[in-house]
């Protein structure tokens, strides 16, 4: 009997046997997709493996339903990733290579350009038909004259000609019309020259221009409005004049138009963007023309690190130390990682930015692994940002802004710039309060408070997203006049609009960006000056040129102060340097105000006075007195049930499976099993178990190890769990 090994999706680290003697005539390659049953549904799998004889095979095979491609859908080099990123994440490859391919594809969708996509050209034979066609076959002697002047896809065909399609129809059965094969998208000429470069971005080009053919990396970190992205630029142009293609990562879909257009800029319609806020099907078209390789460059944002490439000649990640490259669920992989290991197996650079690298990222340019390029000036000759701190312990604030800022605001705004007021909560109000009886609005599955949405009138929980009406009395001694206390971005919009009513203000926050495209709209105005005040989360923190802006606020600096997770005062770092960064960025002076109750907490002191590369070296040697990331490896193992004592049970015996499966060497240290941070989260009471180890490759072993016993633990189907390599967060 033919037997096949087939990878399904499915949350089994196993691959399935199939008889593939029904489909006996048809070439079975691994990386083709194949039609299977699967318990009592039918599933899309990929052969992991050629198919094998075996006369008695130990238990009975199902067939194979129907093979769905005629060649492998996914190129060798990214079948052997995705084996790469099974075993390094321990995830079941079956649903790695899942993760790998747009949704249509997933389900069995054909991976070919649609009819409409399709560019015809004149056959011979239509050509010859053309001369003795009878004057009443009009449409059918336009279309073959239009084609006979230049090939041209059926969309644009039909555009132009409407109500030709039935000749279309006919002109293609009889012959006369074929599809042109994919033309290669063109290797090089840019569509708008580039600046002059600086004397800092012209070294650093040529120090990566030098570097011998094959794998390298480099990190370039350049203080925001260095020119990073025009050294982007310039490199993407080489490997495109070598007729390669380039693949450029952004950590967050609100980044990734703008990078996008930049590229557009110099490289015209060969560029070609990928992320979720594409549909299915347009993302499964930017995947099959990279595949075919019809576009040249393609920009996304995480899942693009899957695209699969023709002629891959270079990647790049852009503000690499973002934590949204790192997948919170299902596969939790690290994009920039993956892209270096996709870089190295392949044979081609990888440039990794920011102006805040990772610790991880700036420990492996110290230890040699990484080219360390420095970009410290502005492109413009303005000097950095000044940045000052408001003692808050010392102010009256009103709506959680201080007299300090709000001056500076009103002095900005008078001086004809931009302002720009951070604030990583979005909301009106974190807690709702009875002044009364000390009540407090809380979530009733999560150990959290309810968050005050005052335009919605809604409390919400952030956690987990439950939502009910906003309360006019107290639930406990049902008096009213309840307190909304604290700030989130909703208050902070208010306060201003109040103060400043004749300015234009935006808010730019989850709640706000609802619809598709409205950031792209309002990050238009921005530019265009038509918003003079910006109050925003995250979104507003990365990688955004606003020309006019020459004050940001960041409204509380002590979240990230004193955080639970080990890696808060560098998130610290990167958004207060990231904020500041925005600022001055066209050669106006600029300014940044803190406001803080911690004003001498030495790590923010230390970030003021001497910037963030000293910052990041007093991190980097905490890091290594307490063996933490860069100088340890982790791994944590998550469990959550929905009674009371199952997720720890659960844990407790994973660990006690772990001592069994003892090795010799490098310790692999257990710590835990513990409550998590936040015990109880949408109604599950959650707890977690961490491992660490000095060795990577020993941590690896052990986990490859300790996995099968996992799944063979009794308590495992009383919960649910999932282990996650390289956490981003211990939350």
């Amino acid at each position: 009997m033919k037997l096949v090994a087939i990878a399904v999706p499915a949350p089994l680290r196993r691959l399935f046997d199939y008889d593939a003697g029904a489909v006996a005539e048809r070439p079975l390659l691994p990386g083709m997709r194949v039609r299977v049953p699967f318990g009592r549904r039918e599933a899309v799998g990929f052969v992991a493996a050629p198919p094998r004889e075996e006369a008695q095979p130990a238990h009975a095979c199902k067939p194979i339903a129907a093979v769905l491609d005629a060649e492998p859908l996914l190129p060798a080099e990214l079948l052997e990733l995705c084996r790469w990123s099974a075993d390094y994440y321990q995830h079941p490859l079956g649903e790695v290579l899942a993760t790998a391919i747009p949704g249509p594809l997933r389900r069995g969708a054909a991976c070919a350009a649609p009819a409409d996509a399709a560019t015809l050209r004149v056959t011979g034979a239509g050509a010859a038909a053309l001369s003795g066609l009878p004057p009443r076959a009009t449409a059918l002697r336009a279309v073959l004259e239009r084609l006979q002047q230049a090939p041209e896809p059926r969309a644009s065909l039909a555009r132009a000609l409407p109500r030709t399609s039935a000749a279309v129809r006919a002109a293609l059965e009889r012959g006369w019309l074929e599809p042109a094969p994919a033309a290669q998208a063109p290797a090089g000429g840019a569509q708008e020259p580039g600046p002059a470069l600086t004397p800092e971005q012209q070294a650093a080009l040529e120090r990566m221009r030098a570097m011998p053919a094959g794998f390298w990396a480099a990190l370039v970190e350049g203080v925001t409005g260095s020119g990073k992205t025009e050294l982007y630029l310039r490199l993407a142009a080489d490997a495109l004049a070598q007729g390669g293609q380039v693949l450029v990562l952004a950590p967050e879909i609100g980044l990734t138009p703008q990078l996008a257009q930049r590229f557009a800029q110099r490289f015209g319609d060969r560029v070609a963007s990928y992320h979720s806020g594409l549909s299915e099907l347009a993302r499964a078209e930017v995947w099959r023309r990279a595949r075919a390789g019809e576009v040249a460059i393609v920009v996304g944002t995480r899942s693009a690190v899957f695209v699969p490439l023709a002629r891959p000649r270079l990647i790049i990640v852009d503000e690499e130390h973002d934590a949204s490259y790192k997948q919170q669920e299902g596969l939790r992989y690290h994009a920039r990682d993956i892209a270096l290991v996709r870089a190295q197996r392949l044979g081609i650079p990888a440039v990794l930015g920011s102006a805040t690298p990772a610790l991880e990222s700036q420990h492996n340019a110290a230890a040699g692994r990484f080219l360390h390029l420095r970009l410290q000036a502005r492109v413009h000759s303005a000097a950095a940002p000044r940045i000052g701190v408001v003692d808050v312990r010392t102010q009256r604030l009103e709506h959680g802004l201080s007299a300090p800022l709000v001056d500076a605001v009103q002095r900005h705004l008078g001086d004809g710039g931009q302002v720009l007021l951070f604030l990583n909560r979005r909301g009106f109000a974190p807690t709702l309060l009875c002044p009364e009886c000390g009540w407090v609005a809380r979530c009733t599955h999560c150990d959290a408070r309810m968050v005050v949405h005052r335009g919605r009138h809604r409390l919400i929980c952030h956690h987990c997203g439950a939502a009910a009406p906003l309360r006019q009395d107290c639930a406990d001694c049902g008096k009213g006049g309840l307190l909304a206390v604290g700030q989130g971005t909703e208050r902070i919009e208010d306060a201003l609009r109040l103060r400043f009513p004749q300015q234009r203000l935006e808010r730019f926050d989850s709640d706000r960006l609802l619809r598709a495209g409205e950031l792209e709209r309002l990050l238009a105005d921005v530019r265009s000056g038509q918003v003079q005040i910006l109050v925003g989360t995250q979104v507003l923190a990365k990688g955004h040129d606003f020309a006019g802006l020459s004050l940001a606020g960041i409204v509380d600096v002590d979240q990230a102060l004193f955080g639970a997770d080990f890696r808060a005062l560098e998130r610290m770092g990167q958004v207060v340097t990231q904020v500041a960064g925005r600022v001055g960025r066209a050669g106006q002076p600029g300014e940044v105000l803190l406001q803080t109750h911690q004003p001498d907490h030495p790590m923010l002191r230390l970030l003021i006075e001497r910037g963030y590369p000293e910052f990041c070296r007093a991190l980097l040697e905490e890091r290594r007195a307490f063996g933490l990331p860069p100088f340890a490896h982790l791994a944590l193992l998550r469990a959550e049930a929905p009674r009371e004592g199952a997720a720890m049970a659960f844990l407790h015996a994973a660990a006690a499976a772990f001592a069994t499966a003892a090795d010799t060497g490098t310790a692999v240290d257990l710590l835990g099993p513990a409550p998590a941070a936040m015990e109880r989260r949408g109604g599950m009471h959650r707890a977690q178990l961490l491992l660490r180890s000095a060795s990577r490759s020993r941590l690896h072993r052990r986990l490859a190890g300790w996995m099968p016993l996992l799944e063979a633990l009794r308590t495992r189907s009383r919960v649910r769990w999932s282990l996650d390599v390289d956490p981003a967060d211990l939350f």
